[in-house]
């Protein structure tokens, strides 16, 4: 009887488990750059290097109301590289990277463009496999543009009017 009682316990606690893990979701590991434009173009260059210490936040709010459903912080490495963790299934909601604070006096200037924001899928019903997800790089940039960007944007085809 005793057997009987401790096997039934063992499949409710594997069941109450594998439940509890279910609602939970995935844990998604979010990565990313953030790096410095000293051409102010708003996209990377040969120039560009990446920011180490500026602050990034992952945020998802829900599509309808706005609702912030969570929020996460972290810096950015000698690489200007970030990582973030984050548990559960976000389907139904918007979910963003942007870059919060340049740790550099030199470029520190925010990007104007409306898209300064990566988007990133938290979810595992879009096709993607795995857990690990990649948002576009983000970046500050300088008060001023590099003399070395004239040639820098001349061989990408380039050649804006205020260098």
């Amino acid at each position: 009887m005793a057997k009987a009682v401790a096997i039934v316990s063992a499949i409710c606690f594997l069941a109450l488990a594998s439940f509890a893990t279910a609602q939970l979701g995935p844990v998604f590991n979010v990565e990313g750059e953030v790096y410095c434009d000293p051409c102010r173009v708003e996209f990377q260059t040969s120039l560009s290097k990446g920011l180490e210490g500026a602050a990034v936040r992952l945020e998802c709010r829900e599509r309808d109301t706005g609702v912030v459903t969570i929020q996460s912080e972290t810096v950015t490495g000698k690489d200007g590289k970030y990582n973030l963790k984050t548990g559960g299934d976000h389907e139904e909601e918007i979910c963003e990277v942007v870059a919060l604070k340049s740790p550099s006096e030199k470029c520190n200037v925010s990007f104007e463009r409306a898209d300064s924001k990566a988007r990133v899928l938290l979810t595992q019903n879009n096709g993607v496999q795995g857990t690990d997800r990649y948002a576009n790089a983000l970046g500050f940039k300088t008060a001023q543009a590099d003399e070395e960007c004239k040639a820098v944007l001349e061989e990408l085809g380039i050649v804006p009017e205020d260098i």
